[in-house]
Formats: structure tokens, C-alpha cells, sequence
């Protein structure tokens, strides 16, 4: 099964208070952003911020991602912090060509080379926020072993489409989906974007539940309300729980008798069945609900 990435958390990397606290609120994965969400005069600060938090605190519990700034812009500085400091993820803000995917991937490289860190320990993903960056998602998704996951950043995005965010998404159909697919093919996650109208419950409902049906693994969320409302949404049902132990049964029935081929109630199961109902068993698990 791999990492759970149903919500990832922004934490401003310039708020020594949220770095210690942002585990308390449940999300699967926390992203200190050293970009957008610090201001110029404070970059260095946040940095060496984020770094000590990486050393100082304990992260276990969650995925640990920091959005870096563009390599011409510090980014190569907070590579080397974060990578020094053990961060699992580094996601690369306004991703547009596989080339920034491999030149980032040099960087970390070099970095682990210096001081002795594992080769590959440190992995990658990036945000797609513009129409190239869409167009190119299939080769971004592709372009380092060490990408798990792609997402999608809606604002910018749409900036250069000459559009704005609508209450039924269509503006984003189509970047979701290539998105999504250019996922799938590379067996990454696919991230879906924030939203930003944090006191409006039902939109975020109707969003995030938009976006499990598409296949998102999950959504960047900017307050910590927004946790356990996706959580929910994303929790499989009691009849979906039934089915996937059902299977699950049943692969081990067959792989104690030595068989090849899994049958449940009289009807053969493949592989990418039995998957999803693994998928879907962790699913129920990290929603606190009964598995076995």
C-alpha cells in the first residue's frame, strides 16, 4: 500500500508555531512552503526554519514535503536545507518542462552526494500551474524515479487560461484529467488543488467529492477545518468495505492452497481488483472504521 496522500497540508515555513503544532490537525502529508506563502525579507529565515523543525521535531506520523522556490531563486539553497534536514518529498512550485524536474533532481544528487545521505532517499513532486505545464504533464510525471506525485495549482493555472474559478469546476476539466492520467501512467499520486473559500463547507463537499470520482489520491488543503471534511469524503462505505474483505479473503484462501486464480462467491478476480480492495481496506483503516 502506498502513502496515503488524501490531504496535504500548507504550512508557512516563516511560522515557527504552525511547524511545531501543523501534525495535531491529521492531515496525511505536511508541505512547508518556503514560496508563496513567505514574503522576500523573510526567505532566509523560513529556510533555516524548516530545517531545524526537520531535525527538531517528529514528523513519523505524516509525509513530510517542502515547496521549494525556483532554483534561480533560492530554490538551490532550500534543496540542500531540507534535504540536510530529512525531508521525505521536495515539490517543485510552477513545474512547466521535464527539464525543471531533472535539473532539480541534479540538485538533490549532489546534495545527498555531499553529505553521505542515501542515493534516491529523497523524492520529488511537482505542481502544475500553467497551460504548458498541463500540456506537459505526461513527460514532468515521467522525468525522475524519484516523482511520486503531480498536483495541480488552480489559481495560477488559470490566470493563463483569462478565467476564474466556477462553482461547477468545468474551467478545470480538463487539467484534471490529463493531470490524473499522466498520474496513472507513471504510477504517481495525483494531487488535487486547494480550495480557497475556506468557510464554504458545501463547495469544498461537492469539490473533493468531484474529484474522488475522477480517481485523485487526494487534495492540497490550506486550513486545517478543511481535514476531516475531505477524510470523510474520501472514507470507502460499509458495502465497499464488505466487497474489498471479501476479496482480500479470498486472495489469501487461494495463495494457502497454492492457486493462481482468485474466486470470491463463484466469480474470478484480477489483480487490479484485488488492489483496489487493498486500497480500499487502508482507506477504511486511516478513516478509523472496521477492517477486520
Amino acid at each position: 500500500m502506498d502513502q496515503l496522500r488524501r490531504t496535504m497540508m500548507f504550512v508557512p515555513g516563516a511560522n515557527a508555531a504552525m511547524l511545531r503544532d501543523c501534525t495535531l490537525y491529521g492531515a496525511d502529508a505536511i508541505m512547508f512552503d518556503l514560496e508563496d506563502a513567505v514574503s522576500m525579507s523573510e526567505k532566509d529565515t523560513a529556510r533555516v526554519l524548516v530545517y531545524s523543525a526537520l531535525k527538531t521535531f517528529d514528523y513519523s506520523s505524516v509525509e513530510t514535503v517542502v515547496r521549494i522556490n525556483a532554483l534561480d531563486a533560492g530554490g538551490a539553497q532550500d534543496v540542500e536545507a531540507v534535504v540536510l534536514g530529512g525531508v521525505n518529498v521536495v515539490r517543485l512550485p510552477k513545474t512547466e518542462t521535464a527539464q525543471d524536474i531533472k535539473d532539480v533532481d541534479a540538485v538533490i544528487t549532489k546534495v545527498e552526494a555531499k553529505y553521505g545521505i542515501t542515493p534516491g532517499r529523497t523524492h520529488m513532486m511537482a505542481a502544475i500551474e500553467s497551460a504548458e505545464g498541463v500540456l506537459n504533464a505526461r513527460e514532468i510525471a515521467q522525468a525522475s524515479d524519484r516523482m511520486i506525485g503531480i498536483a495541480l495549482g488552480a489559481e495560477d493555472y488559470l490566470t493563463s487560461q483569462k478565467t476564474y474559478r466556477h462553482e461547477d469546476g468545468a474551467e478545470l476539466s480538463f487539467a484534471r484529467n490529463y493531470i490524473l492520467h499522466a498520474a496513472r501512467e507513471a504510477g504517481i499520486s495525483a494531487i488535487d488543488t486547494v480550495y480557497t473559500d475556506i468557510n464554504n463547507e458545501e463547495g469544498l463537499i461537492r469539490e473533493t467529492s468531484l474529484i474522488k470520482q475522477l480517481g485523485f489520491d487526494g487534495k492540497s488543503v490550506i486550513n486545517p477545518r478543511q481535514i476531516p471534511v475531505i477524510h470523510k469524503i474520501f472514507a470507502p462505505t460499509q458495502k465497499q468495505i464488505t466487497k474489498a474483505r471479501e476479496i482480500v479473503a479470498g486472495l489469501k484462501e487461494a495463495e494457502a492452497k497454492g492457486a493462481g486464480v482468485v474466486a470470491v462467491k463463484g466469480q474470478m478476480v484480477d489483480k487490479p481488483v484485488v488492489e483496489r480492495a487493498q486500497y480500499t481496506l487502508a482507506l477504511a483503516k486511516a478513516s478509523g472504521l472496521e477492517v477486520d
